[in-house]
């Protein structure tokens, strides 16, 4: 993937999506295990996944182990922010209902990412940026919106307080993954590869998330399926996706690759309808195409406009 033809934003933000497609697919996945809880689906998805990029990444990791530990604190707080994602992520969705906790989390990203790129790195906001963020949030509330109308979508044994918690841990989890975000694509610029990087801050996260899975696991193993949704979240959405987004962090910024994320609300929702048998009603699909839309103005490359005739050109016999 370091040819010159995979160079350019267009390639990263295509990398991001196709990351985000497979994301999409993880509320899904865990509807097929219903007897484990969220912490010990997070802690086996996130946990594993990230052991697995530190082992395909244990030689750049190695050549680089000198600007990895003198950014020990960009490591750190990237490595935290992995395990502390998982788990509210996936506690997000089983209080307030798979929807909500998605839009909420993936929704509020792009906002917490673009405040730390301004506040942190004291760099402005796009007219791009910001005309795309605006229409892919109004998109994904659209889609809460559509979901609130139905009770079945909420988590399993909801109280009057599981819908205000799992909001709570959805901006949680919205803010962790645009540090862990942030803290990547700022160790990519350094000049350390995708690999080197993703393989530390993940894989260092997927220690801290051992503890968890060791207190929460044993459903994973009572049968053959849960086993196979673990793998399969561990394999498919986290190693696999994780690596496409490393490839999108290093060609483009943060908070573009939080926003175009947002696909993943869009998989999820279609993904309920024709797997799990949800409805999605006319304004769930209308939050879609805006987030379609907004995806379409982060993603088309911007045009660029003609330079002046270079002066040598001019003097050129006809």
């Amino acid at each position: 993937m370091t040819g010159a033809r995979f160079h350019g934003t267009t390639w990263g933000a295509l990398f991001v999506l196709a990351a985000s497609v497979l994301w999409g697919t993880t509320g899904t996945a865990a509807t097929f295990a219903p007897g484990v809880s969220p912490l010990a689906i997070g802690a086996v998805a996130m946990g594993f996944g990230g052991l697995l990029q530190a082992a395909v990444a244990v030689r750049p990791m190695m050549a680089f182990s000198a600007s990895l530990r003198k950014q020990w604190r960009t490591v750190a707080l990237g490595a935290l922010a992995v395990a502390a994602y998982p788990l509210a992520f996936y506690s997000s969705m089983h209080l307030a209902g798979v929807a909500i906790g998605t839009v909420v989390s993936i929704g509020s990203a792009p906002l917490a990412s673009a405040v730390i790129e301004r506040v942190v790195d004291k760099r402005p906001f796009t007219g791009r940026w910001v005309a795309g963020a605006v229409l892919g949030v109004i998109g994904a509330v659209l889609l809460c919106i559509a979901d609130a109308g139905h009770p079945e979508a909420a988590g399993s044994g909801s109280t009057e307080w599981s819908t205000p918690a799992g909001i709570a841990l959805g901006l949680l989890a919205g803010l962790t993954y645009a540090l862990y975000s942030w803290a990547a694509h700022r160790l990519i610029n350094t000049g350390v590869p995708s690999r080197a990087v993703m393989g530390a801050v993940f894989g260092i996260g997927g220690l801290l998330l051992m503890p968890v899975l060791a207190a929460t696991g044993a459903p994973l193993l009572a049968s053959w399926q849960n086993l196979a949704v673990g793998a399969y979240m561990a394999l498919v959405p986290m190693f696999a996706g994780y690596v496409l987004f490393g490839w999108g962090l290093a060609r483009v910024r943060a908070s573009t690759a939080t926003t175009l994320s947002l696909s993943e609300t869009v998989v999820a929702a279609v993904l309920a309808v024709l797997v799990v048998g949800e409805r999605l009603p006319a304004l769930g699909w209308a939050g879609a195409a805006m987030i379609a839309g907004s995806l379409l103005i982060l993603t088309l490359p911007a045009r660029r406009r003609p330079g002046p005739v270079p002066a040598m050109e001019e003097t050129q016999p006809a």
